[in-house]
């Protein structure tokens, strides 16, 4: 799953950054989806450990800043949502940045969940 967060962190800080200069470089909050990718990309490398303990930590550390990221990313879209802040062009770009933010790290921490129940019913735990 190590290598797994490595590809989403790099999703992510290309999400982040697209959505940065989608914006016209204004609004440094659309770095967000970046800077949990960076998160995730230095957790990812952590875990990256012969160590099988060391791996559990920063793999656990990680599905909890994925499933912070998800329900933060998803208190926004909802927000944005209710008060239609999205109509206008720029406002746009930053929902369909925060959804598909949302949307990776609902997917991200889905297999997470999946890999940590597949790994207890093995009994590698």
């Amino acid at each position: 799953m190590a290598k797994v967060t490595l590809v989403f962190a790099v999703l992510l800080i290309a999400l982040g950054l697209s959505g940065y200069y989608g914006t016209g470089s204004a609004h440094p909050t659309a770095l967000i989806p970046a800077w949990i990718g960076v998160a995730l990309g230095f957790g990812g490398l952590l875990a990256i450990s012969p160590s099988e303990k060391r791996r559990k930590l920063f793999m656990h550390i990680n599905v909890g800043i994925g499933l912070l990221g998800f329900l933060g990313g998803a208190v926004e879209v909802v927000r944005s949502y209710v008060h239609g802040t999205f109509l206008e062009q720029s406002d746009l770009v930053a929902m369909a940045s925060k959804l598909a933010m949302t949307t990776l790290l609902l997917i991200y921490v889905y297999l997470c969940g999946r890999s940590f129940s597949v790994a207890r019913s093995s009994g590698k735990v």
